[in-house]
């Protein structure tokens, strides 16, 4: 077996999410099917960074998958864009050292969500980009946003049918910027880690301070609260797109592997 990393992006319209589900295709799903293609039916589990709901859309999401035959990186892409639906595109594949993981590896994400603020909405963004036709101020979402920077509780952000105990997340990154070109609002989330809905949530609430329906300093009291009853609501999906998924080196990513390992061995002993 030969270990991949492969950086894939899609168009989430489709399907119920990455993860596969029992209620619709899923983007895993179709991606197991095209290597299940290629490898002559063997069963090949891809290893995805995270998830991503239905309707949300990926430029960089990042997966991983034991191959059975070693093939160049050039010939895999090409075999694999050739069975894999068209809503999806492999952008990239790279081998990989065999300890590896998508998921557990991860030390940061970059999220982007597209907002349209015009009177009535395009008929070629209904899937891609929210349409919010409000006269909303940008600066004021973003003095708001400053509030969550840093590492904080995000219990108010996080949708209540998650299944983390630990809500503690660090923000790097929280803008909002007007796209000149497009007339957009462009909202912009770097962290090491996000909850469920939890970017969703971010944008609901503050496109509601953006509409002046909250005040800027809101951000700080919902933080303290840690209430999701408290903040605003879940913006759709379709707007949403994983952006970026960042990485350690390889020397770092053994040493995590190698506490991970002995973590393990740990809880299974005891």
């Amino acid at each position: 077996m030969t270990r991949y990393k492969a950086v894939i992006e899609y168009d989430g319209t489709p399907y119920v999410g990455f993860q596969v589900q029992k209620n619709g295709p899923s983007v895993q799903e179709s991606l197991q099917h095209g290597l299940y293609k290629m490898s002559k039916g063997q069963k090949i589990n891809v290893h995805g960074s995270g998830r991503t709901d239905s309707g949300v859309h990926a430029h960089g999401q990042v997966v991983h998958f034991d191959y059975p035959v070693a093939m160049k990186t050039d010939n895999l892409l090409r075999a694999w864009n050739a069975v894999t639906a068209d809503s999806i595109r492999i952008r990239s594949v790279s081998e990989v050292e065999e300890t590896f993981h998508a998921r557990y590896h991860a030390q940061g994400k970059h999220y982007r969500y597209w907002v349209d603020l015009a009177k009535f909405p395009s008929p070629f963004q209904t899937n891609y980009v929210l349409h919010h036709p409000y006269p909303c101020d940008y600066e004021r979402m973003n003095q708001a946003l400053q509030a969550v920077v840093g590492e904080h509780n995000f219990k108010s952000f996080c949708s209540t049918k998650t299944d983390k105990t630990n809500f503690v997340r660090r923000i790097d990154k929280a803008q909002v910027t007007l796209d000149e070109h497009t007339g957009l609002l462009v909202f912009d989330f770097i962290g090491n880690g996000f909850l469920y809905n939890m970017v969703r949530i971010l944008v609901g609430t503050s496109l509601q301070i953006g509409d002046g329906l909250r005040p800027t300093d809101e951000m700080i009291r919902l933080i303290a609260a840690q209430d999701r009853n408290e903040a605003g609501p879940t913006a759709p999906g379709h707007g949403l797109y994983l952006e970026e998924v960042y990485y350690p080196n390889r020397k770092t990513r053994d040493k995590q592997y190698a506490q991970w390992l002995a973590y393990r061995q740990q809880q299974e002993k005891s």
